[in-house]
């Protein structure tokens, strides 16, 4: 594909079984420039095309010739590149739609006709099973009741088989049709030729020999009530793909539906409430408390905490002040925000969650593919083998009931749908609880990586630690107030802008309100700063700066320093007044869920290995707080990718968590690549799975995720594969009735969706 490549997703209805995808996707292929990819779960077709060879309406065009429906989106949202483009498709619309019923049976008409069904093949089963029951010609009761339900219960089968015939193709509906539609017309030759009619109703042909036939010979029972186990098994089935896609349509229901935007030239400022469409870059909006954010922005003016636990999973609220981002969705849980809109629409964190968690359920996992080629051939195999087991038994003189039999329960108990469920269903529920506990899976193929991974290299900065200097100790001379000290020093490195004077000034300011005036500051490169403050001449920084100014360190102050030092923290001394009177030390702090996540990792079978750029004891300090033993120090950026490839040869199956742009190399060299979403775009587009909120938990939460979707994923293909291996011979030696064959079929695609949603309940 060229790089003008589009992209398009076109909702697909009428698609019964896998089959129809198959079918569906193979057409689309055929064209010129196109690739495609149609899944029977999502009912989505994903196509990537030149558009220089072909149009979006020849892709719709294709599918309609195919006897099914398409449905091109929005013109303003049709279309998104493969390449930077990529993410500028419409989530939101195609969001309400995941999961969505494009069958020609939607919910609703399934239910009327599973009800109605039901109700009419009751008493017809019960008269075919109790003789005792059965009055004189019973059998005319029978039939109609019988018909409307194989007439009109079962005419979604009838019709799309009838569709798909004149296409020249055969699908799942194809063979129910012919099942019951064959018990149907058997019991009425049964009743109007043979011998199991009303005396005197016979009408006996002589062009067909031995037409007796007996009471035996009606299937009528079969005929309703496979046709009511059928739809009431394809009912269960729509709700239940219904709720797969629940997380995704809740994800992108997050968002707020209107929004108070000011007018920043207008002194008094009022506030005018418009549609969230309306809202642009640049946009001032307030967000009061318990108000949803109505976009990605920046708070301008207020405080407050604000609630992100439903994009990010992170339970605690946020503090956000002026100058901190805040996403859309997420909800204001304290003050009054004026926030600046940066991102709308398409562009905003949850439109490029959503975009990437569909575009992880779109893809088909390699396993998939061998699911898809056995669909291909499922059904007319199966129409093959069913007039065998007839020819065979009629050959064998075990007479035309028991062939009869034998064929129609191969038509009936055959199920592609179970195979083309089986790896969509849990890719969807599995990426959608994801998507919610704040983990992005970008794809099934990224499942069996999880599986593999015996070790995992942690990014230091950012990813262990929080990535911000931090004042986390202040050692005084006897004398010495700490509040006068932070005041003082405080000041001092106010003015200055290093991360180190900027998270001293920082907690001063948080400790003790505004701090002082400074006058006469001087910054003195690598070694620290010089000030006045309310008269004191300040001098904070290196040990070496005191010594320029002939300042000796007490031995308590110089002990505490080199303390400091040898756990990895950053130690600043500070003197006023011709005497050094202070130290603060300042380190990266490691994030308090760091150590839990470690521990949870290892539990998983993991070995950790810190990884950084950082000195050696900085780093041995860090492993030691959360409980990592194997350290790699000193790093240059751009040498993060070798010391992965050299542990992938040591015969290591190596994960990657980390959050920097220079992370982007090892994340990509990695077996499996996790960001951190609070870090850099190429990071994360460098990864195979994202982690949204920055908590290192959620790196464990994504392994387990990963692992138990793709468990489940076996598990689904595993009960498909088996459930067709050892019914089919089964029915094909006469010992599954037709009744039983349509009750295993409805439930076996039913199991395998409902197996899928067990992983909603992922914690």
């Amino acid at each position: 594909m060229t790089s003008t490549t589009d992209r398009l997703e076109l909702p697909i209805s009428g698609m019964t079984c896998a089959s129809c995808a198959n079918r569906i996707e193979r057409k689309l292929n055929k064209l010129e420039g196109v690739s495609a990819s149609v899944n029977y779960a999502t009912e989505r077709a994903t196509v990537e095309y030149d558009p220089a060879v072909v149009d979006p309406q020849q892709l719709v065009e294709t599918v309609e010739a195919a006897g099914y429906r398409a449905t091109l989106p929005a013109p303003a949202h049709a279309r998104a590149h493969v390449d930077h483009h990529a993410g500028h498709s419409e989530g939101a619309q195609r969001a309400a739609e995941a999961g969505g019923h494009h069958h020609d049976d939607d919910p609703a008409d399934l239910r009327r006709r599973v009800i109605a069904s039901a109700a009419l093949s009751l008493p017809v089963l019960v008269l075919a099973m109790i003789p005792p029951l059965q009055f004189d010609n019973w059998q005319w009761l029978s039939l109609q009741l019988a018909t409307p339900v194989v007439l009109w219960g079962a005419w979604p089968f009838h019709r799309a088989a009838w569709m798909n015939l004149r296409h020249g193709a055969a699908t799942m509906d194809t063979l129910v049709s012919m099942g019951v539609l064959a018990a149907w017309l058997w019991s009425l030759y049964a009743l109007f030729i043979g011998d199991a009619g009303m005396p005197g109703m016979t009408m006996k042909l002589d062009l067909i020999p031995e037409a007796g036939a007996g009471a035996d010979d009606i299937y009528l029972e079969t005929a309703s009530v496979v046709t009511t186990f059928i739809l009431m098994g394809r009912w269960f089935e729509a709700r239940a793909k219904r709720r797969a896609g629940d997380a995704l349509r809740a994800l992108m229901e997050l968002g707020a539906k209107d929004v108070a935007v000011i007018d920043e030239r207008d002194p008094a400022r009022p506030e005018r409430r418009i549609p969230i469409e309306q809202l642009a870059v640049g946009d001032l909006f307030v967000v009061r408390p318990g108000e949803k954010i109505a976009t990605d922005g920046v708070v301008v003016e207020g405080a407050s905490a604000v609630d992100q636990s439903l994009l990010t999973g992170e339970s605690v609220p946020v503090e956000k002040r002026p100058g901190d981002e805040v996403v859309g969705a997420t909800v204001n849980a304290g003050g009054r925000l004026v926030v600046r809109a940066t991102k709308v629409g398409v562009d905003t964190a949850l439109s490029q969650i959503a975009r990437l968690v569909e575009e992880a359920q779109a893809r088909k996992a390699p396993v998939q593919r061998l699911a898809d080629r056995i669909s291909a051939v499922f059904v007319p195999a199966v129409i093959l083998l069913s007039a065998a087991t007839l020819v065979f038994w009629l050959l064998q003189g075990k007479g035309s009931t028991f062939a009869f039999t034998a064929a129609v329960a191969v038509l009936i108990i055959a199920c592609p749908c179970a195979l083309g469920l089986a790896t969509p269903t849990a890719l969807m529920v599995g990426t959608g609880r994801g998507a919610q506990l704040g983990v992005l899976i970008r794809g099934p193929e990224i499942l069996e990586s999880t599986r593999r991974v015996d070790t995992i290299v942690l990014d230091k900065t950012g990813t262990v630690t929080t990535g911000r200097m931090e004042l986390v100790d202040v050692a005084l001379a006897a004398d010495v107030d700490r509040a006068e000290a932070l005041r003082i020093v405080g000041a001092a490195e106010d003015a200055g802008e290093h991360p180190i004077a900027r998270a001293i000034a920082a907690a001063a300011r948080e400790e003790l309100g505004a701090l002082p005036a400074v006058e006469r500051f001087a910054n003195r490169e690598g070694l620290g700063v010089e000030a006045v403050v309310d008269g004191h001449a300040v001098v904070v920084g290196r040990a070496s700066l005191m010594r320029e100014w002939s300042l000796e360190v007490p031995a308590e102050l110089d002990a505490a320093r080199r303390s400091a030092e040898a756990a990895g923290r950053t130690a600043v001394l500070a003197a006023w007044d011709g005497a050094v009177r202070a130290v603060l030390v300042v380190a990266d702090a490691v994030k308090p869920t760091s150590a839990e996540a470690v521990e949870q990792l290892k539990r998983l079978g993991l070995r950790p290995v810190l990884l950084t750029g950082d000195n050696a004891a900085t780093a041995r300090a860090v492993a030691a707080a959360v409980g990592i033993d194997e350290v790699i120090a000193e790093v240059l950026p751009a040498d993060k990718a070798a010391v992965v490839k050299r542990l992938q040869s040591e015969g290591r199956v190596v994960a990657m968590v980390g959050d920097g742009v220079n992370d982007a190399p090892a994340l990509a060299q990695a077996d499996l690549g996790l960001a951190i979403g609070t870090g850099a775009d190429v990071a994360i587009e460098a990864s195979d799975l994202t982690l949204i909120s920055g908590d290192l938990r959620a790196a464990a939460a994504a392994i387990r995720l990963s692992r138990a979707t793709l468990r489940t994923i076996k598990q689904n293909l595993a009960w498909a594969f088996g459930y067709n291996v050892a019914a089919l011979p089964l029915a094909a030696a006469g010992l599954l009735s037709p009744l039983i064959a349509g009750a295993a079929m409805a439930f076996s695609s039913v199991s395998v969706v409902a197996n899928a949603l067990r992983l909603r309940q992922f914690r």
